[in-house]
């Protein structure tokens, strides 16, 4: 099988930091590969606040995640602070790829890398929608 290999961008254009709670820990005694993507959530709820916008909309159109990948890299455990950092890239009719890094703060050992696929839902047409404009241009230039 191959194997998942996420390329980062030089830089992210936002970062948040998140705690491990109890919850996020799984039998093993290291975060969860379900929680991680919650914190993943988090993050993104975070990152559109950022740029203005409430979450599930965004100019009228909601965001919803269309698809996802994670390479996991090390384990992260109970009490660790994690930075998540975010870059909206590669931006096509509906929507755009949200790639992310997730890394133990006191160590920075990074914990795992992915990308979202996101696309614009009209829920009104019940149907894909056009990257407003106006978002586009938060990351342009």
């Amino acid at each position: 099988m191959a194997r998942i290999f996420i390329e980062l961008p030089q830089s992210f254009s936002f970062s948040t930091d998140i705690p491990l709670y109890y919850q996020h820990i799984n039998l093993a005694g290291h975060l969860d590969n379900a929680m991680l993507l919650g914190i993943v959530g988090e993050a993104r709820m975070r990152f559109f606040a950022s740029i203005g916008y409430q979450s599930g909309n965004i100019e009228g159109l909601r965001a919803f995640v269309g698809d996802i990948a994670v390479q996991y890299l090390s384990e992260a455990f109970h009490g660790e602070v994690m930075v998540v950092e975010v870059a909206a890239r590669e931006f096509n009719k509906y929507g755009f790829d949200m790639v992310f890094r997730v890394s133990d703060k006191a160590s920075g050992r990074e914990v795992a890398r992915g990308k979202t696929g996101m696309v614009f839902y009209d829920v009104q047409a019940k149907k894909a929608a056009l990257v407003p404009e106006s978002f586009r241009s938060k990351f342009s230039g």
